[in-house]
């Protein structure tokens, strides 16, 4: 399965990016997955122009195709004034917006403050609802203290955990579906071979047909012709006592 991490981070090195690396890590010890990383500072100046232009640069184009193609998604953002960052919407204002949906989605911030740790209920989860991702129920913040303090280990390992068995569970789904696909195919191919048999058996018998049907409907005229027919009122007098 292809997990695609989508970071917003601006400086380099980024704690943004940190936190994406080690949520794609512990997702990776969870499910097998082949790991992709968008990083959209190397994006902003071509998802700039596509708001001008209308049409996507070659990386961005590149980078749109892999979170389209991809079984699940971790998204990480910067917190400014209380939201995500203005880049990182950008880019999920120029995806396509059927791209995301059913894709199972882990979202994620950091932050200078743990005072800024609900920009995930009120901000991420929304927009992410909104675009009919599945996201992952635990989302994970990360304040400058949480840097080597207990807890964020354990909220990475948990949202890990979610999102790899979301994306198995998907992908098992998909596949079933896809092997229905193919037995209806085999069905309906059989279907219209037996009907083509059927078809040629019957352009056989049609001179035999032809030549039954006028005595099978004169018997039947000759049949009716011995039966009477009682009026209902003489039925239900001999009925009567």
């Amino acid at each position: 399965m292809k997990l695609v991490v989508v970071s917003a981070g601006l400086s380099v090195p980024s704690s943004t990016r940190l936190l994406a690396d080690r949520l794609a890590a512990a997702t990776a010890r969870h499910t097998s997955v082949d790991v992709q990383v968008v990083e959209l500072r190397d994006l902003a100046v071509e998802i700039a122009h596509n708001f001008t232009s209308g049409f996507p640069g070659r990386a961005l184009s590149a980078a749109l195709d892999a979170v389209t193609e991809a079984d699940g998604l971790i998204v990480v953002t910067p917190v400014f004034s209380a939201s995500y960052s203005g880049l990182f919407k950008s880019f999920f204002d120029v995806l396509d917006q059927d791209a995301l949906t059913g894709k199972p989605v882990l979202i994620a911030a950091t932050g200078g403050s743990a005072r800024h740790s609900l920009v995930l209920e009120h901000a991420l989860r929304p927009l992410f609802a909104y675009l009919r991702a599945v996201v992952v129920p635990t989302a994970v913040y990360a304040a400058s203290e949480d840097w080597g303090a207990e807890g964020l280990a354990e909220r990475i390992d948990r949202a890990a955990g979610e999102l790899g068995r979301l994306m198995e569970g998907l992908g098992s789904r998909a596949g079933a579906v896809r092997r229905a696909d193919v037995a209806e195919a085999a069905d309906a191919a059989e279907m219209a071979g037996a009907s083509e048999m059927a078809g040629a058996s019957a352009a056989v018998d049609t001179d035999t047909a032809a030549a039954i049907a006028p005595r099978a409907l004169d018997g039947a005229i000759a049949s009716a012709d011995r039966f009477t027919v009682i009026p209902f009122e003489q039925q239900l007098a001999a009925l009567r006592p």
